[in-house]
Order: C-alpha cells, then structure tokens, then sequence
C-alpha cells in the first residue's frame, strides 16, 4: 500500500478516535468558578518545648535556665494545610471535607476570581467526613447536584481543585466502581475512579458529563501518598443528607438498633439454611436495645430494613443511620430457615461511643480440660465465676484447637456458647448437638473472643479427631 494511503488511513483512525474521547471544557467553563481553594491555619504546641518556669531577670535561676535549658523551639507554632471546596448556595454555603477544616483556626476560601474570605464551620461530621462552612457573600455560583445512583461504572467523570496548593487543577477518568466499603467508614457507599486525586483535592467536587456534582473527592488508596489510579469520592446525596442537618441543627443525628454484626459467608449461609448469601448476620444484641426489644436475636440475618434489601452486612450501618431516630420500622430477619418481620423503634447513635470493652480473663479454680477430643477441639467447663464475668449463662472453654477446628479459625481461649442457635452450656452438651450434625455438613459456633460475639462456620470432619 502507498506510503499516502498509510498516512491517509492513520488520519482517519486518529481522528475517529479523538472524535469518542469526550471535550471537557465547556464543563470546566461553566462549573469551575464554582470550586473553591480552602487554607486553614492552626495553632499546634511543640510537644518538645521545655517547661521553663516564668522568672524574672532578677531571679538568681534566671541565668541558669536563659543558659542551659534546651531551646527545641517555641511553645507554640503556626502550621497551614490546604484543600478544596464547591459553592453550593449563591448566599456563600461551601461543602468540603471535615478533615480539611478539622481544628483549624482561620479558615480562608479564595475564589476563581482572587477574592478572598474569611469562612465559618457551621457544622462538621467526622463520620462520612462532610463539613459545611459559609462566607459573608451573595450573588455567588452554584454548583448543580446530580443523581449519583444514575452513574455507571466505566462512565466519565472530571474533578476539579487543588493539588498540591495549585488552584482549579482538573483531572479526569473513569467511574471504576460504585458502593465500596472502605475499613472504618461505615456510613458511606464510596464512588471508586482512576480519576488523579491528590493532597489538596481533598474536599472538591466529582463532576460527569453534564456538568452535575455527583460526589466529593474524599480519599486515595496510596503506598507513596501520591495517586495511584485509586480514588474515592463521596456520594452527593449522601452528602447533601448531612449538609442539611449541619444547616439546621448544626450536628448529624442518626439511627441506631443495638446490634453487632458480621459478614454471612457462604458456609454460615449453608449452615443457617440461606438461600443465598445476602443480609448482616447478628452476632450479639445489646440487652434492653432497640433490637432486644423488638425480638432480635443472635443468629438471626436481616434481610430487609425499613423496606430497602441488605446485600451485605456493610449495607445495614448505612440504612440505619440514615433513618430518623424514633422512627419504627419494619425488619425483615432470617431465623429457622424462614423469614419473618418485626416492628423496630430505632434509637439514637451518641456522639462519642464507649470505648469499654469486656475482657475475657480465666477465673481461677476452674477444672483441668476434658480428657476427650472432639473434631480437634479440646474443651472445659467454665467455672462459676468465669460465667459472671463473662456474663454468659453458660458454653465451653476452648483448650486447644486442632485439625477441623483450627481450619475453621476457633482459637485457644474461645468460650463456645452456642451450636447452630442450641445453646452450649456443658461438654455433654456440645458432644450430644455435635453427634446430631450429619457428616459434613457445615455448623455455625457463636463464639465468645474477648468482648466480641462471632459466628464460626465450622464443618465437623468424619473422623472426630
């Protein structure tokens, strides 16, 4: 083929090409002016500073500690840090992240147009990490809400702040997951995108195509602390939920029913008689909570909250949170290899949870472990005073764990309380349930480990040892 006709086709397949990739900058244009640089200044103590008494020069001490005291720096010390925002009212409402304005002092937002203000935290939430600040402004633009659960994975997205301090950077990618759980943030279904985030962007806004705030640039995954193709960013609707309750009552309130729950696995789905492995397992039910009340119990799997399907036990936080607290809702629960409802009122999440956690300690005086082996658990009975500091009506104490056992992940020192929802509360006990179970078939233990209840899907091997 002639060289022209080479080059001729090259054109025609570079510009088919350059004709799908989409054209950014009408958005930027138009939406950019609404994106905000955020700087904040913080007063920080020097931990090192000595504490050198206040004398006076006349002091005979005073030369000693002008000459000899160590001098790491001053008490106190200004430090600044920087991140990004979006107007979202013309009267100067601003979301951002909490932790870019968390403890700051002075906060300034400067425009696209180089004006500057000094801005107010009318609230701030550490759990989904929103905050929303205001400036003295009018006449302002707005951003444009969109419909995060419209987006589509592998659709465009363009966010636009400031990296590193340099203002109205934009970046852009692909949508590359929806809904993910990231660890500890239980109250956000994260947008996942390969779009470039970096320190600075925190705060800013996920555009698509249209032009729409769709989510808020929050979090990158990172081993350098620079972007590595993993970006989160918050969902607007998840979002604009807490900006209004920040602008009405300057705190977020948030549903609560006194449950601890763990995810169902394939074999505790099998054990309990799922059909599929969907819903949160309850592992353990706070005593005279909202769920206690309504008639929860450990082992059950909810299915269903107020009317919305729990996939996985990540869902539930999220539906419960989001409902008003006093509500009553309907619960849909999985027990005895059928679904039922029950009527929850849902209570109210405080701000600063407990931090108290039980301990489970060997009582002394508790008898020597059972001689027998059962599917390599080496079990004894628990004593008197180790069931009241536990506050367990009964179970067994785990010696040691072998072979069937140890694969399942029972531990030495597991207090097991239950069998398949039978409650355990002696070795003749345990043997008698276990004898019941057809060979392998998977079992669910509810395991007591320090001060938390788990479910163990356990398969009992043939041989007893």
């Amino acid at each position: 083929m002639p060289r022209r006709w080479l080059a001729l086709l090259a054109f025609f397949v570079c510009a088919a090409a350059a004709a799908q990739l989409p054209d950014f900058t009408e958005l930027v244009e138009k939406q950019g002016p609404a994106v905000v640089n955020i700087s904040t200044t913080q007063t920080a103590r020097n931990p090192l500073a000595p504490q050198v008494p206040n004398l006076r020069e006349d002091d005979p001490f005073y030369e000693f500690f002008r000459r000899f005291a160590p001098n790491p720096g001053p008490r106190e010390f200004q430090t600044q840090s920087l991140g990004s925002g979006f107007i979202v009212s013309q009267d100067g409402y601003i979301m951002t992240n909490a932790h870019v304005v968390d403890a700051a002092d002075e906060i300034t937002v400067r425009l696209t147009d180089k004006r500057e203000f000094r801005a107010k935290v009318i609230g701030a939430d550490r759990r989904t990490d929103l905050a929303l600040i205001k400036i003295e402004a009018s006449g302002l633009p707005a951003v444009r809400f969109g419909d995060p659960n419209r987006l589509r994975v592998g659709e465009w997205v363009v966010a636009i702040g400031s990296p590193f301090g340099f203002e109205n950077s934009v970046t852009a990618g692909i949508v590359s997951a929806k809904g993910r759980s990231l660890p500890q943030e239980n109250y956000v279904p994260f947008i996942q995108t390969d779009v470039a985030v970096n320190p600075g962007n925190s705060g800013g806004p996920l555009f698509n195509l249209r032009g729409e705030v769709v989510g808020i640039n929050s979090q990158i995954y990172s081993r350098t602390g620079g972007f590595m193709g993993l970006s989160f960013a918050i969902p607007i609707d998840v979002a604009n939920q807490v900006a209004q309750q920040l602008r009405t009552a300057g705190r977020v309130t948030r549903g609560r029913i006194g449950v601890v729950i763990q995810p169902l696995t394939k074999e505790l789905m099998e054990s309990f008689g799922l059909p599929r492995a969907q819903g949160a397992l309850v592992n353990s039910v706070e005593k005279g909570g909202p769920a206690d009340k309504a008639g929860i119990e450990p082992g059950d799997v909810i299915l269903q909250f107020d009317g919305k399907p729990v996939a996985s036990s990540e869902d539930l936080p999220r539906l419960v949170g989001a409902v008003r607290p006093g509500s009553r809702v309907a619960v849909q629960i999985w027990r005895n290899k059928q679904a039922r409802e029950v009527q929850v009122s849902v209570g109210e999440m405080p701000d600063e949870r407990a931090a108290a956690q039980q301990r489970g300690r060997r009582g002394e005086g508790r008898p020597a472990p059972a001689l027998a082996s059962v599917h390599g658990l080496t079990l004894s009975e628990l004593t008197d005073s180790q069931k009241k500091q536990l506050k367990v009506p009964g179970g067994v104490l785990v010696e040691g764990a072998q072979g069937a056992a140890a694969r399942a992940g029972v531990r030495r020192g597991d207090i097991i309380v239950a069998v398949n929802n039978q409650d355990v509360k002696s070795i003749e006990q345990f043997n008698q349930v276990i004898g019941q179970i057809d060979k392998g078939r998977v079992v669910a233990l509810l395991v007591r480990r320090g001060g938390n209840s788990l479910y163990v899907p356990f398969r009992p091997d043939g041989n007893g040892g």
